[in-house]
């Protein structure tokens, strides 16, 4: 897609700066500093502290709809399943949700949900999958509960270079 300048030529759209590194700090340019504020404006004070100290590697799951809204999940290992049975990883007590319903598998930094044939289905970004790829800020649906999925700010701050 183009944008108009003033001129009515069209311009491709800008990409995000990449970000600034030394050996220790990662700083941001100010377009990527801006999309990320866009994408946080619906985030608390306390979940935006957490999601910023997020390790390479690893991501949150944030109750936004369900029976405990708030609630915090991090997903930091290559498998994390979740389900009503107790012995879940994530364990969502509702009876819209399976025993064994989905599961979140890590690749690198790059994070998957697979549905594992549940009964009400595993939905992103409200279309029913059976696998999906997760991007930063995308919903995903397991029984009555919707969490959102944050990648960690590491890991963003290197794909946009």
């Amino acid at each position: 897609m183009t944008e108009h300048n003033e001129h009515g030529t069209g311009a491709e759209a800008a990409a995000p700066e990449a970000p600034h590194r030394d050996d220790s700090t990662v700083t941001y340019g100010d377009e990527f500093a801006a999309q990320l504020a866009a994408l946080d404006s619906d985030i608390s004070p306390e979940e935006l502290e957490a999601i910023s100290a997020l390790p390479s590697g690893s991501a949150l799951l944030v109750v936004r709809r369900g029976p405990n809204v708030g609630a915090r999940f991090l997903l930091d290992a290559d498998l994390t399943t979740v389900g009503r049975h107790p012995e879940a990883d994530i364990f969502l007590d509702d009876v819209t949700v399976s025993r064994r319903h989905a599961e979140f598998l890590r690749h690198g930094t790059a994070f998957e949900v697979k549905d594992l044939g549940s009964l009400n289905g595993t939905y992103f970004d409200g279309v029913r999958i059976d696998t999906a790829l997760l991007s930063d800020g995308a919903e995903v649906q397991v029984g009555k509960f919707r969490l959102t999925f944050y990648a960690s700010r590491l890991d963003l701050a290197h794909l946009a270079r």
